[in-house]
Parts: C-alpha cells; structure tokens; sequence
C-alpha cells in the first residue's frame, strides 16, 4: 500500500512538471513577435533601392521630362512680312490759257536807249485750282485785232527753268528784253537796220496758249527782230 502511494505520488510530481514546462514554453515569445510588435500598423514597406544603392529619385508627374511652357505665354513674335507698295505722286495739272490772266507793261531795268527796251508779261492764275507753269515763252510782233498775222521774233533764253505751281489767284512773270532803239524821233538800230514797232505782242506758254498782250503806255519798238527771254518765275522781275 505503501509502494502504491508513492508511485501514485511520483506520478503526480511527474505530470505537475510537465504541465509546468508546457505553459512556460507558451508565454515565451516567437521568433517574428519581435519584428511584429516594432510595427505600430503591420508590417512597414522597405524604400526600393536603385542600382548604385540609393533609393530612386522620384520622377514628376506628367510624362516627358520637358519644361513645361508657362500659361499665357505673352513673349513678342515676328510680325509677318508685308509688301511695300509704292505711293503714286500727285501732278499737278498745267494751267489753261482760259485759266490765266496777263498783262505786259514795261520793266524797270532795261537798256539804255529810246525804245521799250525791256517788258514783263504778269500771269494770274484765275481758276479754283492749283496749277502749274513751267519753260520759256514764244514771242512774236502782231497788229491789232490779227494775233495770226504775226511776225515772229528770234527767242534768246537765259537762265534756267523749273516749274512754278500756281495757287489760285497766285502770280507768276515772264521778263522779255529787247534790242534797244537809239536816237531820238524815229530813232535808229546800232546793227544798221530800221526800227520796228508793234501794237501788240503774241506770248505763247507751253502747253498754256497764246496770249496777245499791248502795253498800256504805248507801241512796242525794237531792233533786229529779237528777243531774250527768260522762264515763268515765281519771283518778281523789275
């Protein structure tokens, strides 16, 4: 009786033990409750390491890599070409002999002698609009009344000619200077020759017409048929 308590009392003792090394091997912890109770919120994501052993540099959103052009871009461009186009100049019209008023009356400065010497023939522009004059005038000795009963006289120019725009009522002169008469009563031609005398002379224009005009003191006397002339001029002759 006595050997069956203590095999009964051993066996006991045996199985307390085992049941004690059982529940200490349960509260001992895991191998990976170290690493699980390190991460507050599971189990964190290790950064991808590049090639060389750093982590990759993240790319920007959008694709190619190019810099993207600001919005509203306002940096001046090239205005597009355009083609000269060439301004027509205005003429302006010749004066009509129907625009022009003139009258002749003995110059000022002229030769020394008896005759008339020198004359000036005044151009009117009497019309609305602005016109021109321009060259040398024709002269010719005429009678009353027979302007196309004439005798033209040998022209000598002098001085240069340029165009003289005529506003309306503006003013332009043409100076005519003669052989001068010498010598009193009928007077005489140092070439030799007879004087002449006409009651009216024929001024022609170029392109403005023909205009015959008599002095208001008298009859126009010269010598040998001759005549120097100058151009339409813008500025007064004496």
């Amino acid at each position: 009786m006595h050997f069956g308590s203590r095999v009964r009392g051993a066996a006991l003792a045996m199985a307390t033990m085992s049941a004690a090394t059982l529940l200490m091997t349960a509260c001992q912890p895991g191998p990976d409750s170290a690493g699980s109770a390190a991460s507050p919120s599971g189990t964190a994501k290790k950064p991808t390491a590049s090639p060389s052993g750093s982590p990759a540099p993240a790319k920007p959103s959008g694709g190619t890599g190019a810099p993207a052009k600001p919005a509203g871009d306002s940096s001046p461009k090239a205005p597009a070409s355009v083609p000269a186009t060439a301004t027509p100049a205005t003429k302006t019209k010749t004066c009509a002999a129907e625009s022009l008023k003139a009258f002749m009356y003995q110059a000022d400065v002229r030769p020394p002698g008896t005759g008339t010497g020198a004359a000036i023939v005044e151009l009117t522009n009497m019309s609305g609009a602005t016109c021109a004059l321009e060259g040398y005038p024709t002269v010719a000795g005429a009678a009353n009344g027979t302007p196309e009963k004439n005798h033209p006289l040998t022209v000598t120019r002098t001085g240069s000619s340029s165009k003289v725009t005529l506003a309306p009522a503006a003013k332009a002169w043409v100076k005519m200077t003669f052989v001068q008469v010498q010598g009193e009563a009928d007077g005489y031609c140092v070439s030799g020759t007879t004087p002449v005398t006409y009651p009216t002379l024929v001024v022609g224009l170029p392109s403005s017409g023909a205009h015959q005009l008599a002095l208001e003191d008298g009859v126009l006397a010269e010598c040998d048929n001759k005549v120097t002339v100058t151009a339409v001029t813008a500025t007064k002759p004496s």
